[in-house]
Parts: C-alpha cells; structure tokens; sequence
C-alpha cells in the first residue's frame, strides 16, 4: 500500500506561529512502526514560505516575493523534516514540483520512476511545488490538488489530508461530516469557510476529494490530533471520502486539471450540466469570467455555487469573450478541450 500525507502550512504551525515539532515526530514514529507492514509513505509538505519568513522581512505579496521566501525556507524546511525523521532511522528525499511534469510526457516518466525508486527502498519523499522557479502560469495554487496529483503519479491506495479543521463540517460549523457518499449533497452541506494561513479551505478539500475518489483513492481529512497509526487503523474521527469502485476520470483530464488556469469561467446551472457530461461551453451559459486569457489558454469552470465542474481550453481570449457572452451559437470551449472534475 502506498499512502499519501498532507500537511498543510497552517497544519505545520503552532500557535505561537513555530514549527509543531511534536507533530512531525508522532507522524514519524508511527511512519516507523506502519513500515515494518510493508506500507510506503509520500508527504505532502508545505511550510517552505512559511520559513522563509522566518529569516527575511519580506512584507509584500507577489509572485517574486512567494519565490525568495521559498528559495530560502526550503532548505530550512527539508533540514526539518531530516532532523527529526533522521531520529527515527527514516531516510527522506526531496522532490520539487511544478505543473508541467503533468503535460510533458518524459518529465512524467521520470517523476513516477523516482518516486518508484525511493518507495523501493522505503525513501520517504517529500514533495512540494517548486515556488521558488514557479511562475504565474506554473503555480498550482493548492497542496489540496497538488497532493490528489501526486496520488495519481504514485498509484496510491490512501491520501490524509491533515487539516486544522479536523475534517469537513456542515455550513453551521457545529457538525461534523464523518462520511461523504454523495458529493451533489456535499457541496450543499459543506462549511466553504479558507483556512487561516492556508490558500485552501473545506471547499479545496471537497473538491480534491472528490477528484482523488474518482481516480480510485481513498482520502481522509482529518485534525494532527489523531495519530497516523490510529488513520491506519481506522480508528481516528475525521472526514472519509471512500474510493469510488468505477473512477471515472480519465488519464488525459488528470494532465489538463493539473494545469494552472490563466481565468475563471462562471457557468449556470444549464452550462454546468452540459460541461459535466463532456458537451461544448456555449456563451449562453456563460454568467461571467475573471482573469485576462488568450485564445487556446486553460481557464477553469466555475457554477453558481463557486464549486469547480473543471477546467478547458478557450476559443476567445478576455476581450472578445465580454462581447459574446449571453449569445446564442458560440462555442466558447469545444467537447474535446473540455476535462471533468
């Protein structure tokens, strides 16, 4: 079995803002322990721009400024996670991500034959998106995605996403969802709420779960509360999201979804339904859009209730789309550049 860790900045936080050094040695102890059971483990980190602030007083937000922070912290990120993995005779390795070794063949290959490798040899990796090269059209936006992704490269059978939410609640905050079985109801029910430090939310976790069971792999949203040999053991209070027994989304979406999208496409109801059963985008459907995009650039699909159906290639770049949106017979993304959540 081939199991999946995401840890989250905030996850990796503590209160006072620190690393939770007593959090990453319970998930190595017991990393420890689930080895000797033939389990392989991938992690999920984030944490790098949170270390760089750390040691520099960068006070704005760009792209740029994402880059140094990163570029510094991931070496104190990495030295980290080797000091107290080290403490339990656990080997890590370091893999950096960017989106286009899900659109270029080769690099694909040869991410998936490393990580193939490492697991052989019981090598934890520790897979981040590369932010320090990573430009506007490379950053991925989400470990949430990034970490279903991974699952997909790995071939994994489980994916914990650790959350300070401790797992998916309803919109009143109070109750907590322990199992989804139908994702139309989910969304209804799901607190939309982002985390404090975190790009995700309740929301980014849905939907990655909902793409990570329609590969085939189990997730499981939960507190750093519960430890990882109790998940193992299903025995731990979180949010389940079982593996569906027909996955549905094929190889060529998963390349397309891990694209980062240059705009946002708001859709009705109609649109959706079309979308969602692979038929053209037409503007009539079309709400709105955000964003600035050319012709032939990936977007993403959005409905009413801010939920992703997925994401496409446009016909019309930002300027010309303004002026068709409403009419009727305009095939803004045609059926065969469309890719499905």
């Amino acid at each position: 079995m081939v199991f999946i860790i995401k840890i989250g900045s905030n996850v990796l936080s503590t209160a006072e803002g620190d690393f939770d050094i007593s959090f990453l040695a319970s998930i190595a102890e017991d990393i420890k322990t689930l080895q000797k059971n033939g389990t392989k483990f991938l992690i999920v980190s984030s944490g790098a721009i949170m270390a760089g602030k750390k040691i520099l007083n960068i006070q704005k937000d760009s792209i740029l400024s994402r880059q140094i922070l990163a570029s510094v912290g991931q070496s104190r990120l990495m030295s980290l996670y080797d000091s107290i993995f080290s403490n339990y005779n656990l080997t890590i390795s370091q893999i950096l991500i960017t989106s286009d070794v899900f659109t270029n063949q080769n690099m694909f290959s040869n991410a998936q034959r490393t990580i193939e490798g490492l697991l052989e040899y019981n090598i934890i990796p520790i897979i981040n998106e590369n932010d320090a090269i990573a430009t506007e059209e490379l950053i991925f936006g989400d470990n949430d995605f990034l970490s279903v992704y991974v699952s997909y490269i790995s071939k994994a059978t489980k994916l914990i996403i650790f959350s300070t939410a401790g797992g998916l609640y309803t919109k009143d905050g109070k109750t907590l969802i322990t199992k989804i079985e139908d994702f139309d109801e989910a969304f209804k029910q799901v607190n939309p709420t982002k985390s404090t430090f975190g790009s995700g939310g309740m929301l980014s976790k849905l939907q990655a779960s909902m793409m990570a069971s329609k590969l085939g792999v189990e997730v499981f949203i939960t507190s750093k509360n519960q430890r990882l040999i109790d998940i193992y053991n299903d025995k731990a209070l979180g949010t389940k999201v079982p593996a569906s027994k027909n996955p549905k989304i094929k190889p060529k979406d998963i390349v397309k979804l891990a694209q980062y999208p240059k705009g946002i496409i708001y859709v009705d109801e109609g649109a959706k339904k079309a979308v969602s059963n692979r038929k053209a985008l037409l503007a009539i459907g079309i709400k709105g859009y955000d964003g600035i995009f050319k012709k032939g650039d990936i977007v993403s699909i959005v409905d009413e209730q801010n939920v992703m159906v997925g994401k496409g290639k446009i016909q019309y770049d930002s300027k010309e789309l303004k002026n068709i949106i409403g009419k009727k017979n305009k095939e803004v993304i045609k059926t065969d550049d469309i890719y499905v959540i």
